[in-house]
């Protein structure tokens, strides 16, 4: 076997992609291309077997949506894979059969069975070109798939959505949920813009579906699924759940037909993706063998799946005395429904740890933000390279401009250690920033995701 370490592994996956650092890609349709991917899959047949897939794109709750979707289909008797990113301590998170990350043995041994044919592909792109790491992560985790006999496969794409190896998945279902302006050195400068790059997910005679979107976004949506004969559906926002209150787990919804059902999510915002994923995973059970759709135990096991949701990292309760709350919040519409959503469970002095990269919405973090905390500490992470931060002088500095208290330090341990300071054992730290610093809390609390 070529590889015997997850390290290995991901070094070789990441090769390609490496020897174009520090260079400027410019915009996605310029420099991404996946061409590479297409070759490798059809090498090894892997978009041979029979099997149900739904695509999902957006700017926040992409990967709530994936798994809450995920997790219903599984419910409902089918065998289910998942691909999300990005990962908290391991990269086989990325990859899951009914909930389980990809075992190392299994992720070692495809790999190096795809390697001389990735190899190969490699030997033949310039130097402007490379082998995108997440095609590799794709073609592993069909193959893996195929092993598993999983039925039905819910994907999160990347950043975008047309030009996104994910893409090349012959999926029936589209799914849409908030977008906005982000990525915009990749992905273009206008909204309506943005919107093409994530519209590219919708194959022709299938079916989309999008949550309540910014006219502008609708229209492009629509163009799309017009072009490609794919039947398009906008949930409005009276067909979406409605938020009753919190649970001991989770939060309290009121949804359609389903009556009142538990979410083991906190968030508030988790209502609209529950009501996409549900939407979703109706459409797909549709397509495979099982128990009649709107029967009582159809009803009845959407319920079970919905209390039965685990997505570290939204919204999640890390301890108590002082209590603790991480949400991956990199925008001020996002912080805002943090703080809508822990409001009731805070007490004491609240300190805010803030950690948004600078291609981010990081003054509209710390402007949200310091609505909520007496205090904010700001911070970075070194777990991910390509991430680039703020300097902090200049972010101190932006951030004073909505609150007096913040301070600087440079890694999360030390971040906490400062809030715990100044939040006592009654107060209260809400940790707001990066999926990478979520990564950081893991390692810090000691905890593993195998199973979700």
């Amino acid at each position: 076997m070529r590889f015997t370490t997850e390290e290995q592994a991901i070094t070789y996956i990441f090769r390609s992609l490496r020897k174009l650092r520090g260079v400027d890609r410019g915009l996605d349709e310029h420099s991404r291309n996946t061409t590479p991917t297409r070759r490798l899959l059809l090498a090894r047949d892997l978009f041979d077997e029979p099997r149900e897939y739904a695509v999902v794109t957006g700017s926040k709750g992409k990967g709530s949506t994936t798994v809450i979707t995920a997790k219903l289909l599984q419910h409902l008797g089918h065998r289910v894979g998942l691909m999300t990113s990005p990962h908290l301590v391991s990269w086989r998170e990325r990859i899951r059969a009914d909930g389980r990350m990809i075992p190392e043995p299994d992720f070692l041994r495809i790999l190096s069975g795809l390697a001389p044919e990735i190899d190969l592909i490699e030997e033949g792109l310039t130097e402007q070109q490379y082998f995108s790491p997440q095609g590799i992560f794709l073609a592993i985790a069909l193959q893996w798939f195929d092993e598993q006999a999983i039925t039905a496969a819910v994907l999160e794409v990347g950043r975008g959505g047309r030009f996104d190896d994910i893409a090349l998945a012959p999926n029936k279902l589209s799914l849409f949920t908030p977008i906005m302006l982000e990525h915009a050195d990749y992905l273009g400068p206008t909204l309506e813009r943005i919107a093409w790059h994530k519209a590219g997910i919708i194959k022709p005679y299938g079916y989309a579906y999008s949550v309540p979107q910014a006219p502008e976004v609708l229209d492009v949506l629509r163009t799309e699924a017009e072009t490609q004969n794919t039947e398009f559906n906008w949930i409005a926002p009276t067909d979406l759940a409605e938020y009753i209150g919190p649970s001991e787990n989770g939060i309290r919804l009121k949804l359609n037909r389903y009556g009142e059902v538990t979410l083991t999510l906190r968030g508030r915002y988790q209502a609209m993706n529950a009501s996409l994923a549900v939407i979703a995973a109706g459409n797909m059970h549709g397509r495979l063998a099982g128990i009649p759709h709107g029967s009582p135990e159809y009803v009845a096991r959407i319920r079970a799946g919905l209390a039965d949701v685990t997505w570290p990292g939204r919204c999640q309760k890390l301890q108590e005395n002082p209590i603790v709350y991480i949400d991956g919040a990199i925008n001020a519409e996002s912080a805002a429904s943090f703080l809508e959503s822990v409001k009731d469970d805070c007490s004491g002095a609240i300190v805010g740890i803030v950690a948004v990269p600078g291609d981010k919405d990081y003054t509209g973090v710390y402007a949200e933000m310091s609505k909520g905390c007496h205090s904010l500490i700001l911070t970075e992470t070194t777990r991910n390279p390509i991430l680039h931060f703020p300097d902090a002088t200049l972010a101190v500095s932006l951030a004073n401009q909505y609150s007096p208290n913040v301070r600087h330090t440079p890694s999360l341990a030390d971040a906490l250690e400062l809030a715990k300071q100044q939040a006592g054992t009654d107060g209260t730290i809400l940790i707001a920033g990066t999926q990478s610093i979520v990564a950081d809390a893991a390692a810090l609390w000691g905890d593993q995701y195998e199973i979700i």
